[in-house]
């Protein structure tokens, strides 16, 4: 079923292609605001207008959205290389490789941690969304390390309140270019979807609040290794902050890193790693804490920087 809207330009689109506008009011992409107004689901003030049209605060919108893709079902599907570290009644440890991403999204393809505990036969709470039974915290597809899912409901209720009210002690590992000033230190910024619509995250006035700590590990000639503490989990907060602090995470090509220095280490993706995991056991209260090892392309690259 499409979706109707109809409202004004806010003041501050003013001046904004109509393609522009269009995204960054309904959250699309400029190709699919784009795709919209060419078959004539846009008008202004009652008329047809081209994407390239610029609109004035207050001009009158009439949009006609389509329906949002249905969420795909989650299908047993071995994933190689994702490991148990930790497994009992309540909980499930894993550590995610690289390429793979928490539960099936649309538009993805690829294997999804959910999936592949499917089909090792692990059964999961079906609390929450069915594509996404068992989540209660993400990783990126590559950004690797651990990740816990609830495999009871009493589980899946405490741990989403956990990580909803910041107990749970995330710890990340990231090499990034350059060496941040000073060596430690807090990014407190907002964070939402990047204005142009084209997947990324940013720094943006009236986001979500979002709060990262850092602390310098090692540093090397031309990059230093972090060790990261989230008290927030925004979509891809860890490689935004540090973008913002112009000391992309290495690799990271999304957000603005070096293509020549991730060739020189071997490092295809971004040197990302959840490298602890710690909380109170939601049914038991003890508290208990994991870790995980760097994978070799990540270790590989450390190695290098070691030898220059």
């Amino acid at each position: 079923m499409s979706d109707h809207r109809s409202m004004p330009v806010p003041d501050g689109l003013e001046g904004d292609r109509l393609d522009a506008a269009i995204a960054r009011m309904f959250g699309l992409s400029r190709t699919r605001a784009a795709e919209l107004i060419s078959a004539g689901e846009v008008t202004v003030d009652g008329a047809a207008a081209a994407k390239s049209d610029r609109v004035q605060a207050g001009s009158w919108l009439e949009v006609t959205l389509p329906p949002p893709p249905s969420a795909p079902v989650p299908r047993p599907e071995p994933v190689p290389g994702l490991k148990t570290v930790y497994e009992d009644a309540d909980i499930i440890v894993v550590d995610k490789p690289v390429g793979v991403v928490a539960h099936p999204t649309v538009g993805w393809t690829g294997p999804s941690v959910l999936e592949g505990l499917l089909a090792s036969g692990v059964r999961l709470t079906t609390s929450g969304a069915a594509e996404r039974q068992g989540i209660v915290h993400r990783l990126d597809a590559n950004t690797t390390g651990l990740m816990v899912l609830a495999k009871s409901e009493a589980a899946y209720s405490v741990l989403k309140r956990a990580f909803k009210e910041r107990t749970v002690d995330k710890r990340y590992h990231t090499l990034v270019q350059g060496h941040p000033d000073p060596l430690r230190g807090t990014v407190d910024a907002p964070i939402d979807r990047h204005p142009s619509g084209d997947g990324r995250f940013a720094v943006v006035a009236g986001g979500r609040p979002s709060v990262t700590h850092y602390d310098t590990v090692e540093a090397f000639r031309a990059a230093s290794l972090l060790e990261i503490k989230l008290e927030t989990g925004r979509t891809h907060q860890i490689r935004v902050h540090m973008s913002a602090l112009r000391h992309p995470c290495v690799g990271d090509r999304l957000y603005g890193a070096d293509p020549t220095l991730a060739e020189r280490l071997g490092v295809r993706r971004q040197w990302l790693h959840a490298v602890r995991l710690g909380f109170d056991h939601p049914t038991e209260g003890r508290p208990v804490e994991f870790e995980s090892g760097y994978p070799e392309d990540l270790a590989e690259a450390l190695d290098r920087l070691r030898e220059e």
